[in-house]
C-alpha cells in the first residue's frame, strides 16, 4: 500500500502531520510518538524575535473542544534554529516551519533567515493580527493575502503553504488570493474565534476576552471549507480542524485534502497522530485501495 503524498514536490511518507502550536517541535511528545512514523512535523509558530504571548488565563475547555489565546508565545527564530531544527533533523520526517508576524517585514525576516536552514517547507500563519491594518488578521483581506504571499514567494527557498483563517465570509476568495500570490499549497482551517463567560464571576474566562476554538466541535465547518477550497484552487490542500481519529482524517481526504494535520487531539491523546496514520492504512486495506492519492477528493465522483 502506498501512503505517500506529494505537496509541491516534497514527498511525505504518509499524509499525517502535526498542527502548529499543539506539538511544540516534537520534544515533549518524543516518549509517546515515534516522529519517524509521521509524514511531517509542523512546528509551533516562529517569529523574528521572542514573543511573550498573551496574559493568563489563556486556555479553557469548551463543549467538544477548547479555546486558546496563547498569543503565539515563542522563543524567536535564533533559538529555534539553534535548538529545534537540529533536534528534528535526527528523525526521518519532513520539517515544516510555521512562521508568524505582526507586519509583513516580520514574516519576511523569518523566511529569509530560514532560506539556508535544512527545513522542507514553510507554513505561513496569516491568522496573526496585522498591526499595520488595525489588527485585523492578515488572512481576512484577500488583497493583503495575495500581496503577502507574493512578497514571501520572492525570497523563500522552500515551498510556501499559506494557512487560512476560517473567520471570513468567503473562504474561497481568500484561497484564490493566496494561489494568485504564488502559494504552493494551502492549509486550513485555523481556529474559529470564540468567547466564554464565567457567569458566577460575571466576567470573561480568557484574559484576552476572545480565543481560538479548536477540537471536534469545529470539524464539520473545517470539512466544508476544505471541500470548498479544494474545488476552488489547483494547489494541494492540507486539512485540519477537529481531527481525532482516522475516520476524521479520511473525511478531509475524501473532501479533497492531500494531507491532514492533527492538533487538539494531541493534548488528550498523545498517540493520536500515530493512531490516525495506522487507521488510514487499515482503511485502505479494508477498501482495497492501493494508493492513498486515489482517495483525494473522491466525494465529487460519488454524487
Amino acid at each position: 500500500m502506498d501512503m505517500r503524498v506529494n505537496i509541491a514536490g516534497v514527498e511525505l511518507k504518509n499524509p499525517v502531520m502535526t498542527a502548529s502550536g499543539t506539538f511544540g517541535s516534537g520534544q515533549e511528545y518524543s516518549e509517546f510518538v515515534d516522529l519517524n512514523r509521521l509524514g511531517a512535523v509542523v512546528t509551533k509558530g516562529v517569529a523574528n524575535v521572542p514573543w511573550a504571548g498573551n496574559p493568563t488565563p489563556r486556555i479553557t475547555e469548551t463543549y467538544g473542544g477548547m479555546m486558546n489565546a496563547i498569543g503565539l508565545q515563542n522563543p524567536g527564530i535564533d533559538v529555534f534554529c539553534k535548538r529545534d531544527i537540529p533536534y528534528l533533523k535526527q528523525f526521518d520526517t519532513k520539517i515544516i516551519v510555521n512562521v508568524c508576524g505582526h507586519a509583513p517585514q516580520e514574516y519576511l525576516e523569518v523566511v529569509e533567515r530560514l532560506a539556508d536552514e535544512p527545513v522542507d517547507m514553510l507554513e505561513i500563519n496569516i491568522s496573526c493580527p496585522n498591526v499595520t491594518a488595525g489588527f485585523l488578521a492578515f488572512g481576512q483581506d484577500a488583497r493583503n493575502v495575495e500581496e503577502l504571499t507574493a512578497q514571501i514567494k520572492k525570497i523563500a527557498r522552500q515551498p510556501v503553504i499559506m494557512k487560512l483563517t476560517p473567520n471570513v465570509t468567503d473562504i474561497t476568495e481568500i484561497a484564490r488570493a493566496a494561489e494568485a500570490g504564488g502559494a504552493d499549497a494551502l492549509s486550513l482551517i485555523n481556529t474559529l474565534t470564540g468567547m466564554q463567560i464565567d457567569v458566577e464571576r460575571q466576567t470573561f474566562v480568557l484574559a484576552n476576552k476572545t480565543g481560538g476554538l479548536s477540537g471536534p466541535a469545529i470539524k464539520p465547518v473545517a470539512v466544508r471549507m476544505v471541500y470548498q477550497v479544494a474545488n476552488a484552487v489547483k494547489v494541494p490542500v492540507i486539512g485540519m480542524g477537529g481531527i481525532a481519529t482516522a475516520a476524521d482524517a479520511l473525511e478531509f481526504i475524501l473532501a479533497g485534502a492531500t494531507a491532514v494535520s492533527v492538533g487538539t487531539a494531541n493534548f488528550y491523546n498523545p498517540y493520536a497522530t500515530m493512531e490516525v496514520a495506522e487507521g488510514i492504512e487499515d482503511y485502505m486495506r479494508r477498501h482495497k485501495v492501493e494508493r492513498l492519492a486515489e482517495l483525494v477528493g473522491i466525494v465529487n465522483t460519488h454524487m
